[in-house]
């Protein structure tokens, strides 16, 4: 496993206005020594954190030797977002979640890599879900720092949907007796579609517990994040997503992306029910209107949002343009 690094973050200043006086980041570097290869940024999704790689990487299928994302050839920098608590001091949790938006967490993204990391150039900029609307709020707000601008199962807006889904999430995470798992829960359901769980499940039951297996699925999702999330972090990702918007304050999507000089990739799945797929489509007609380089590519899976994890056959083939050269 790569070391935790991290360096201090002072006097930051919230898209709302509220200051925080100081704050650490944490991230960590894989492959290459920064300086010796084309850097590749990777921003985590709602759970995740910089442990992209190794044994116990959550995108370990497409990060690492001889891998999609080559650890021999590239440098891969990975940060976590403020107050996840990977690796973190209970001092660096925020429990003021209200206070942050995406875009607070592109700046710092940006600050770490051009004013701790020095770096003036970065091949490539992946963002995963939550990641991936960060990832669109770092372009906009450096709109020349990144090559290649790659963004999965994500967009660089809440949507309704969404913004009615953090909203379930938030009553959940406020009135449950056991908030973190229940919420856990409902999200499941998001990220999976029915026929993704006929196919898994078919009403079969555990007959030991007298509960559905799906329950039993359900049930076990909950009590593992409960175990090694917390409550506070959550809160504050769910917070992130609902608050992803490029154009606030630039006036529309066409302002916020006409300076962005990266070529884009977008990569949607069909059956996504939580960053539904049509959204990216009238992206990427958009960009194409402009003149932006964009390629665009839709897993086929049954297993909606988390697919992005799962099929990943699928997803090394349509990033093979961008990372394997």
């Amino acid at each position: 496993m790569s070391d935790i690094l991290h360096y201090p973050l002072t006097d930051f200043v919230t898209s709302c206005g509220v200051r925080i006086p100081a704050l650490r980041v944490y991230y960590q570097v894989f492959g290459k020594a920064l300086g010796t290869a084309p850097v590749v940024v990777v921003n985590h999704a709602f759970t995740g954190n910089s442990q992209v790689t190794g044994e116990n990487g959550w995108w370990k299928e497409a990060i690492g030797e001889g891998k999609l994302i080559d650890t021999l050839k590239y440098t891969v920098v990975a940060f976590n977002i403020p107050g996840n608590g990977f690796g973190a001091r209970e001092e660096d949790m925020i429990p003021n979640y209200e206070h942050w938006a995406g875009i607070d967490i592109a700046r710092i993204f940006n600050q770490g890599l051009t004013e701790h990391l020095g770096l003036k150039e970065v091949f490539a900029l992946v963002g995963c879900s939550l990641g991936g609307g960060i990832a669109w709020e770092m372009a906009a707000l450096a709109p020349t720092l990144f090559k290649e601008l790659v963004i999965v199962a994500a967009d660089w807006k809440a949507t309704d949907w969404i913004i009615g889904n953090c909203l379930l999430q938030e009553q959940i995470l406020k009135n449950s007796t056991h908030p973190l798992h229940d919420a856990r829960l409902h999200a499941m359901l998001c990220y999976r579609t029915p026929q993704s769980l006929k196919l898994k499940f078919e009403r079969t039951t555990n007959i030991p517990l007298q509960l559905y297996n799906v329950e039993t699925w359900l049930l076990h999702h909950g009590d593992k994040l409960h175990k090694r999330f917390s409550l506070s972090a959550y809160k504050l990702m769910n917070q992130l997503v609902k608050t992803i918007d490029i154009s606030k304050e630039r006036g529309s999507f066409a302002e916020a992306v006409a300076p962005i000089t990266a070529h884009i990739t977008i990569v949607s799945t069909d059956s996504d029910l939580y960053f539904v797929p049509q959204e990216n489509r009238d992206t990427v007609t958009e960009l194409r209107e402009m003149g932006k380089p964009v390629d665009y590519y839709e897993i086929h899976s049954v297993h909606g949002h988390d697919a992005f994890l799962i099929e990943h056959k699928q997803l090394e083939q349509y990033l093979k343009k961008v990372f394997v050269r």
